[in-house]
């Protein structure tokens, strides 16, 4: 199926105004949706030694407003046998999205307009030293429900300001994560 072109110019992604930013209440399926997803996907990729799947984002944390959007980390260490995953992954509905700002990973979309409705699953392919970063962070979320509440109360912001840009979404709340993950560290003594 020839799949329509996604681009991107000055003013932006051209599929922006389909693929809009919301959150909803908690949906206790969640958990059970990335787990559904992650045996799919390793029935599809190569069994390969050090190949793990991780369920992150927001909708790993239980209680808190997320975008309905399955977040996965693909974690293995040789960037070099990464393009294995492209076709296997794309055959569950996925679309490579090559363009990505980050050269250092790989990431897919599920259901991203034009090629659907709405997003629904990303898989985010990173080393395990790359990966830690946003493990940490989520299990800071997990064990911290004020924390938590502290950063839905920004994403619901950040959802209302940044509507349709992702890019500038994701970039506004790095300052809030990496100020936690501080403050984990130092209230840990390292």
């Amino acid at each position: 199926m020839m799949r329509p072109p996604v681009t991107r110019t000055e003013a932006g992604w051209s599929n922006a105004t389909a693929d809009r930013i919301e959150l909803v209440d908690p949906d206790p399926s969640w958990h059970e949706q990335y787990k559904q997803e992650a045996a799919a996907l390793r029935s599809v990729l190569p069994r390969l030694d050090g190949l793990r799947l991780e369920h992150f984002g927001s909708t790993s944390v239980p209680n808190v407003r997320a975008k309905p959007i399955i977040d996965i980390l693909l974690i293995h260490p040789t960037p070099e046998v990464w393009p294995q995953f492209i076709k296997p992954i794309c055959s569950l509905g996925y679309v490579y999205w090559a363009e990505t700002p980050r050269k250092d990973q790989m990431f897919f979309v599920r259901g991203m307009p034009p090629f659907g409705l709405r997003r629904s699953h990303h898989v985010h392919v990173r080393t395990p030293q790359d990966a830690e970063r946003e493990l940490a962070f989520r299990e800071l979320l997990r064990t911290d429900p004020v924390l938590a509440r502290e950063y839905e109360k920004l994403k619901e912001t950040l959802a209302r300001r940044h509507t349709t840009d992702h890019d500038a979404y994701t970039e506004a709340k790095t300052a809030f994560v990496t100020e936690a993950l501080s403050k984990k560290l130092w209230g840990s003594g390292l």
